[in-house]
C-alpha cells in the first residue's frame, strides 16, 4: 500500500482538501472522469471546491495497489454519495443518494502524486439520481 495514496484518500474522506493538496506535486495532472486534464494544484483545488458544492462523498471498501518501486499505484473503492446541488448539464439535485464502484490510478515521484486518473460509470450514476 502506498502511504501517499492512503493519506490522499484519508484526507478525501475527512473533507480535508488541504490534506489532499499536500499529497500532490505542484504540476499534478488531474484526469477527470469523462472530462479534460487539469494541470496544477490551483485547478485541482477549483475542481474540489466545485465538487464539494454539489456532492458529499465517502469512499469505502478501499483496496490500494502499489507497483514495485513506488512510482505507480491504483485503488479500487465504492463511492457513497449524496447529490447536494444541481451540477450543470446533469439531473436536478434533490438530495439523492448513490453508490458507485470506482477506481483511481496514480503516478508518483519524490513522495508526491504527479498524476491522478479516476473512473466511474457516469451512466450508472445518472440512473441512480434520476
Amino acid at each position: 500500500m502506498n502511504p501517499t495514496v492512503q493519506r490522499y484518500f484519508d484526507a478525501f474522506n475527512r473533507g480535508d482538501v488541504d490534506g489532499m493538496l499536500d499529497c500532490l506535486s505542484d504540476n499534478v495532472a488531474h484526469h477527470v472522469n469523462e472530462g479534460q486534464v487539469r494541470e496544477g494544484k490551483e485547478k485541482f483545488l477549483a475542481f474540489c471546491e466545485h465538487m464539494n458544492r454539489s456532492y458529499r462523498e465517502n469512499l469505502t471498501d478501499m483496496v490500494i495497489f502499489d507497483a514495485e518501486g513506488g512510482t505507480r499505484a491504483s485503488a479500487e473503492f465504492v463511492v457513497n454519495g449524496t447529490y447536494l446541488a444541481t451540477d450543470e448539464g446533469l439531473p436536478e439535485a434533490k438530495g439523492q443518494t448513490y453508490r458507485l464502484p470506482a477506481g483511481s490510478f496514480f503516478s508518483l515521484a519524490d513522495g508526491k502524486i504527479t498524476r491522478v486518473v479516476t473512473y466511474y460509470n457516469l451512466a450508472d450514476w445518472t440512473r441512480q439520481v434520476s
